[in-house]
């Protein structure tokens, strides 16, 4: 029967995520809110990994805070990541009016003026509030198709579940595979399309080291590289909740491509500057930072030739439009 334990686990997981997709967004909203907020409460009161892996991270972002302040921060924390569960839920019910008086984004004109110049826009994002719903948006607001990476997830019929809701939401969808995903992402941005990465966490070896909150953590070099070769704009943008039921965005100003070094210099360049943008969004919303998984390389555990990794998820599968 131990055989039998993976696949029972990877149904019963599609199948809970099945459940969410139909169940939730038939419950009346006051009901669906106080449901995910008890659900937060809940997972933080039994301080499991995930809980402590945010605390730990939190502690970086916020060095002064004591033991006290970390726990606040972590249960804000918590409610945070499952009102963004709640949300994405309910958001293929959600009409353009509803999904436009949902958000506000700050500069917009950054990103409008991008895609009007015609030369293609990466918007790079971290783990911060409701990357679906920015990108919702952007499709029924702005009318502005766009491309994205998702990371395989197990089960397949899991993975399968997370691309359908996306394109449904006017995603175009690729799998996270090295350069296949980056080729294809390439093509859209030299024909003055937009692309959409969550990029404050590497998958891969082969990320690009940068100083965030005072110590080395590795972040993807997808970005910087896309904007080299294609010449799109790079956009870093946050996001934020604020107590209210909408939420806040901005568009921060682009990074450039400098006019010296080795491509991968100007790569390192590049990726340092996004993670001082994420870093700015961070500090200021340290609660909407759903960073569940160890980030840091001295977090992080060797793999089997001497590596780090990042180690086992620490609350399930993190399906955002993760950057090659």
């Amino acid at each position: 029967m131990s055989g039998d334990g993976p696949g029972v686990r990877d149904r019963l997981t599609d199948g809970l995520y099945g459940l969410g997709w139909s169940a939730v967004k038939t419950l009346p909203e006051p009901a669906a809110r106080a449901l995910f907020r008890s659900l937060a409460d809940q997972v933080w009161k039994r301080r499991g990994t995930a809980v402590l892996r945010l605390e730990s991270n939190l502690a970086r972002v916020v060095p002064d805070a004591d033991a006290a302040r970390l726990a606040e921060l972590s249960k804000a924390g918590m409610r945070s990541y499952m009102r963004y569960w709640m949300e994405s839920f309910r958001l293929p019910t959600w009409d353009p009016r509803r999904i436009r008086e949902s958000i506000d984004v700050q500069d917009a004109h950054r990103l409008t003026g991008g895609l009007d110049a015609g030369k293609g826009v990466i918007l790079a994002l971290p783990h911060l509030g409701n990357w679906d719903l920015a990108g919702a948006w952007v499709t029924t607001g702005l009318k502005v198709p766009f491309t994205t990476v998702a990371e395989r997830l197990k089960p397949e019929s899991l993975y399968d579940r997370f691309v359908a809701y996306r394109q449904g939401l006017g995603m175009e969808v690729l799998p996270h595979n090295g350069g296949t995903a980056l080729g294809t992402l390439a093509r859209r941005l030299r024909s003055g399309g937009l692309v959409c990465l969550v990029a404050d966490r590497d998958l891969s070896a082969s990320g690009v080291e940068v100083d965030f909150f005072g110590d080395t953590a590795r972040m993807p070099a997808g970005p910087a590289l896309l904007a080299q070769q294609t010449g799109a704009l790079l956009l870093p943008v946050t996001l934020w909740y604020d107590g209210t039921p909408v939420m806040g965005a901005r568009v921060h100003p682009p990074v450039p491509v400098p006019e010296t070094g080795t491509r991968a210099e100007k790569t390192s360049s590049m990726t340092q500057a996004l993670a001082d943008a994420f870093a700015t969004g961070i500090a200021e919303h340290p609660e909407d930072w759903h960073m569940l998984q160890r980030l840091w390389l001295a977090d992080l555990e060797p793999r089997p030739g001497g590596a780090p990794h990042a180690g086992p998820r620490g609350a399930g599968p993190e399906p955002r439009g993760e950057a090659p």
